[in-house]
């Protein structure tokens, strides 16, 4: 039996900004090009026998760097759609929201392109996700390239745990993360690895 790998994209000028990127398609910085590159030793070493991959530049070029070639690209593996808040940093929306945390309060609707979605709505496209990957797993490991909050509701999900939990599982960029069975119980195997 096969582990998924969660592979979070490379820096971009955003994630290290803290700003909100759901929808709005960036490319890697060349620090993020760096941390893509460095995770293709790590899965060298992994029998991965499909990769699905957000439609995102951000994400495509991550797997690209580090080389994996993606079989799949899924559109549910889009970033969380942070509607109103899309491009806007934490502080910012504290400003007028005090408080304010992404996985008890949500977000505010956007324009078309950035309509927001709920934690809830997130969940069902990672069960989604997870029902189309999980079948593969008798075959060897599946490498799954996406964004930090749908990866975090994505392991939520595969724990059998709410959406909002996601929220327990901090995820940097350019790292991974490994999600396997014990006594035929969903674990997390490793977490939030960067690659040396």
């Amino acid at each position: 039996m096969g582990e998924l790998i969660i592979v979070r994209h490379g820096e971009t000028e955003w994630s290290r900004a803290g700003r909100h990127t759901g929808r709005t398609d960036l490319p890697l910085t060349e620090h993020g090009e760096r941390q893509a590159r460095a995770l293709a030793g790590p899965l060298a070493d992994r029998r991965i026998v499909r990769t699905v991959c957000s439609p995102a530049e951000r994400a495509r070029r991550t797997a690209e760097l580090a080389g994996l070639a993606v079989d799949d690209v899924d559109p549910d593996l889009w970033e969380w759609d942070y509607g109103g808040y899309e491009g806007i940093t934490t502080a910012e929306i504290r400003a007028d929201r005090p408080g304010w945390y992404l996985w008890d309060d949500g977000v505010i609707p956007g324009d078309a392109e950035h309509p927001g979605e709920s934690a809830e709505d997130v969940g069902a496209r990672a069960d989604a996700v997870l029902a189309r990957v999980r079948p593969l797993l008798d075959d060897g490991d599946v490498a799954v390239v996406a964004h930090g909050h749908v990866l975090r509701v994505l392991t939520a999900r595969h724990l059998g745990l709410e959406p909002a939990l996601g929220r327990l599982f901090a995820l940097g960029t350019g790292t991974l993360s490994t999600l396997g069975a014990e006594h035929g119980r969903p674990v997390v195997t490793s977490w939030n690895t960067p690659a040396r």
